[in-house]
């Protein structure tokens, strides 16, 4: 698996070189999927995630723990890079800054 500096320069030349699509997937075999159909990188989802689990998409969904696991459930499911959509919890958005 590629590290994740090097995944972070991937990123970034993506965004270097115009637009591209980034799927947003809400567990680890929509990522498996979508990297099998060919994107190049994915984004996290605060809705999927909680959606998928019955829950609704606000600060009091899930916790910050929760989403924490869930996006290393992600980053650990493909060699993709990868960003994260921001959460409506700004602590879990300060929280995942300082450990990414």
């Amino acid at each position: 698996m590629e590290s994740i500096e090097g995944r972070r320069a991937a990123l970034a030349e993506l965004h270097e070189s115009g637009c591209f699509v980034i799927p947003n997937p809400w567990d680890i075999g929509t990522a498996h999927f979508l990297k099998r159909l060919g994107f190049r990188a994915l984004a996290t989802t605060s809705a999927g995630y909680q959606f998928a689990r019955g829950k609704a998409d606000t600060v009091c969904g899930s916790t910050c723990d929760e989403l924490l696991a869930h996006l290393a459930e992600i980053v650990a499911a493909t060699d993709l890079p990868g960003t994260r959509i921001s959460s409506p919890a700004t602590c879990r958005i300060r929280k995942v800054s300082r450990r990414t």
